[in-house]
């Protein structure tokens, strides 16, 4: 935990020019990095992307096995009851992976701090960048490579945060190993972390209210 503090972003242009710095809003980003709820947040996210489908078959579940290999008695061997035992190759497997859900239900608020948490971190590496808007128009990763080129972020990861849903804003940076692209209000604590950058758009900090 931090004490309250005021953030600026430096703010671009369109075409990547520097044109100043803009308070960033207080009621998000107010200085406080609360770790624990950011881990537990994260750690929900990715445990929800599990299908939870892995399963093998138990002995009842294998085909086969079902006579005796070998009478009970008179043959110097161990006594067996079917080839589909664990002990044997091809058996069923013992407490082995079934079907289940992996489902972590954290509560809104929790999810507002841990990503308000979040977004502050960014801040105070100074890794916060405001534009006047994203690429649009016309998909075309070269003109979204070359942005991020003239921000100075070409080389890290980088989340890129649009004002409502911009489709081909996120067809130019889809074939962009180390961007993505994602509305501001659906951008997560996990999102976030990802990143080394945060690059937003600016209208964005006044017109969304998310949730995380």
């Amino acid at each position: 935990m931090t004490e309250t503090k005021t953030f600026e972003a430096p703010v671009y242009t369109a075409q990547g020019k520097q044109g100043g710095t803009r308070a960033l809003p207080e009621g998000t980003f107010d200085g406080i990095v609360n770790v624990p709820v950011m881990h537990q947040a994260v750690k929900a996210f990715l445990a929800n992307r599990r299908q939870g489908t892995a399963k093998t078959k138990t002995r009842g579940e294998v085909t086969g096995g079902n006579q005796k290999p070998w009478k009970q008695k008179g043959t110097g061997r161990a006594r067996q009851g079917s080839t589909r035992a664990p002990n044997w190759p091809g058996g069923g497997t013992v407490f082995g992976p079934q079907p289940r859900s992996y489902t972590q239900i954290v509560p809104r608020q929790v999810r507002q701090l841990a990503r308000k948490s979040a977004l502050n971190a960014r801040a105070r590496e100074g890794a916060v960048l405001l534009v006047e808007s994203l690429p649009n128009g016309t998909p075309k990763t070269k003109a979204m490579a070359e942005l991020l080129a003239k921000l100075g972020v070409g080389t890290q990861k980088v989340l890129l945060l649009t004002d409502g849903v911009k489709q081909n804003a996120y067809l130019s940076a889809r074939n962009l190993g180390r961007a993505h692209v994602m509305p501001y209000s659906d951008a997560s604590t996990y999102h976030i972390l990802w990143s080394d950058v945060v690059v937003i758009e600016a209208s964005a900090l006044t017109s969304n209210r998310a949730e995380g």
